[in-house]
């Protein structure tokens, strides 16, 4: 199978039209991706995610850039306004609707929501799914995922209600310490009024969305619902609202099948337990 290069929109984005610029520059130059890394001195897999426009550059590579194709500072002022754009493109519809949303819900079937993460958690999960990112990639995009948060210390923030898959509890992510953070964490969050978490047992067995990995469903005043699925490697944005009203009766099954709030609690400060070193004897 012939291998296809992400369709990119650089009309769109800056970050696209970063990458469709490299790739434009390369293939004009008759340069493969490696041999281009080669030239740089910079990660062939990194270089790749660039020009996909699914990561953001160092600071140096736009001027390496445009000393290695002659361009007089093209990159430099392109990557000026790419590095406002912390979320690829297939994210970026999504963040927007989740800045004006007045109602958040969300299922996680793995992880704990990107909305409530620490960032050690957060950044022990991008490790785990880009394992060869450079760290300053790791950091960027810890940091685009705890800026996120500023949304609900607004003053008037959205009503949010998570649901979280028991295996979000047991799953030790990062090591003990940062996982017994993460759910002394959730339970700060879960005191505030316009959070709730419920948490969705093993015990229940079966239920709507045990294939799926992330079931968002956002409320938009004065707009229809919107829904947003994800999975280890893409997202899809659903607005149909046929498509909408299916995933809303599966997430208020998963509300309905849940544990309430307060047992919800208690299993969590349960888990703790597991990720607490225990006293020595004697002591």
């Amino acid at each position: 199978m012939t291998f296809q290069p992400r369709e990119l929109f650089p009309d769109r984005s800056a970050r696209d039209l970063f990458g469709a610029e490299i790739r434009r520059h390369r293939e004009k130059a008759d340069m493969s991706l490696r041999r281009l890394s080669e030239v740089l001195n910079y990660s062939k897999s990194h270089l790749a995610r660039i020009e996909a426009a699914e990561s953001l550059p160092y600071d140096d590579l736009p001027a390496k850039l445009d000393a290695c194709f002659g361009t007089d500072g093209l990159f430099a002022r392109i990557y000026a306004l790419a590095k406002n754009e912390p979320f690829p493109g297939k994210y970026r519809r999504m963040i927007e609707i989740e800045k004006r949303a007045a109602v958040i819900e969300q299922y996680v079937s793995v992880g704990a929501p990107g909305l409530l993460q620490t960032p050690r958690y957060a950044e022990a999960l991008m490790r785990s799914v880009h394992p060869h990112a450079p760290n300053a990639e790791i950091e960027a995009m810890v940091k685009a995922r705890i800026d996120r948060q500023a949304r609900l210390v607004e003053p008037k923030p959205p009503r949010c209600w998570f649901i979280l898959d028991e295996a979000v509890l047991r799953r030790p992510v990062g090591g003990p310490d940062v996982t017994c953070d993460q759910l002394a964490y959730l339970l700060k969050q879960g005191t505030q009024s316009h959070v709730s978490i419920q948490v969705l047992p093993f015990a229940v067995g079966e239920h709507p969305e045990m294939l799926g990995g992330v079931l968002k469903i956002y409320t938009v005043p004065g707009e229809p619902q919107v829904a947003y699925e994800e999975g280890s490697r893409s997202g899809a944005l659903i607005e149909d609202q046929v498509g909408v009203a299916m995933r809303r009766e599966n997430y208020d099954l998963l509300r309905a099948m849940a544990l309430s709030p307060r047992d919800s609690e208690a299993m969590i400060q349960t888990a703790m337990e597991d990720y607490t070193p225990c006293p020595r004897p004697g002591t």
